[in-house]
């Protein structure tokens, strides 16, 4: 029996996703070279993180503190946790596609620092989004709330894989390009354990939930295709944001 050297998961790859996608301390002793196998496991990033999201807001629900600020709160706390890394994504992809009059000025953008007007907006309207979500969410009460995020954590990085095994790079350097090309069984296995537990958490609603998030990212996917020939990883940050507004959006008009 031939032995597999490259099997399609491992337990280290949850430990790769979370130094990746995460600001959380992890060993550092980790193989690198199975960054594009680990994206499987990006949706359990999402469990870590949105799992202390959702404690933070317990804590202050605890407190008594109103739902407006318990939804500030649980936002920040998911800023914070991802070191603003997708926030980021999405303000130099809308700087990027908007900006540029062509692919190469646009993935000029993209790389710059700066953040222009087309990225300002991106992050006030797309952070305005997720903190009105959450506070309508908190306000229906935990029970509703941390299903939620915790859904709207792993379902929207499930997205990413997707994303960089169906899109070509559109730069040869970069994070995306660094981390390698993803396997479609790896970007299908990531889809599975990411639907496994939203099924879990929220039973037939994350259906919904699901399908309005792949329509939301095939969209980006098809505009990124079209502004820059491919994807980068602020694409893969702008997929994240977009498909955890869509989550939390159609979750709440199950509230209503």
């Amino acid at each position: 029996m031939v032995k597999n050297d490259n099997p399609l998961a491992t337990p280290q790859d949850v430990l790769i996703a979370l130094a990746l996608l995460s600001r959380l301390p992890v060993p550092e002793d980790q193989a690198w070279a199975r960054q594009a196998n680990a994206a499987w496991a990006y949706p359990l990033v999402g469990v870590v993180l949105g799992g202390l999201a959702g404690l933070t807001g317990l804590l202050a629900m605890g407190l008594g503190l109103p739902a407006p600020l318990i939804a500030l709160i649980t936002l920040t706390t998911l800023i914070i946790l991802s070191g603003g890394m997708h926030e980021d994504g999405l303000a130099d992809t809308a700087d990027g596609f908007w900006g540029g009059w062509d692919i190469a000025r646009r993935l000029e953008i993209m790389k710059d620092s700066q953040i222009g007007s087309y990225g300002v907006i991106a992050l006030v309207l797309s952070l305005a989004a997720r903190w009105v979500c959450l506070w309508l969410l908190w306000d229906a009460g935990s029970s509703a709330a941390i299903p939620a995020i915790l859904a709207g954590a792993v379902l929207s990085r499930a997205a990413m894989p997707v994303l960089m095994a169906t899109l070509p790079h559109a730069r040869d350097t970069g994070l995306s390009h660094h981390v390698g090309r993803v396997s479609q069984s790896t970007a299908l296995l990531g889809c599975g354990v990411a639907m496994a537990m939203a099924l879990l958490l929220l039973g037939s609603s994350a259906l919904w939930a699901a399908i309005g998030a792949a329509l939301v990212v095939s969209g980006l996917a098809i505009l990124a295709r079209r502004k820059i020939g491919g994807q980068t990883g602020d694409v893969l940050g702008a997929s994240q944001q977009l498909a955890e507004i869509t989550v939390l959006a159609c979750l709440l008009t199950g509230l209503a």
